[in-house]
């Protein structure tokens, strides 16, 4: 398989663990399974969804959602900053009032 720098793309499931949205690839795609998850305002319920950087992202962590925009494609389940690095969040507030 491809590495995702090399392919330009990454499994949703996957990037949902490498980024620590999720504890396990199980966990992530179940949560992809149940549509809690939207990329680009698409929900998505297939695993092997391909996500690219630059792309947006809108899923559930814990009892808030969270909205990112992809600015690189994680290599590996490294470090919580490894991760952070690897997106930024976009209007944290608005989606809390939303509720």
């Amino acid at each position: 398989m491809a590495s995702p720098g090399a392919a330009g793309s990454i499994r949703l499931d996957k990037l949902l663990w490498y980024l620590r949205f999720a504890r396990s690839r199980s966990v992530a795609q179940a949560m992809i399974a149940a549509g809690h998850i939207r990329l680009e305002g698409r929900r998505i319920t297939r695993a092997s969804a391909p996500v690219r950087a630059g792309e947006t992202l809108v899923l559930p962590v814990g009892e808030r959602v969270e909205v990112i925009r992809l600015v690189a494609l994680p290599r590996r389940r490294g470090p919580a900053p490894e991760a952070h690095a690897c997106y930024i969040r976009l209007d944290p507030g608005a989606t809390a009032a939303a509720h």
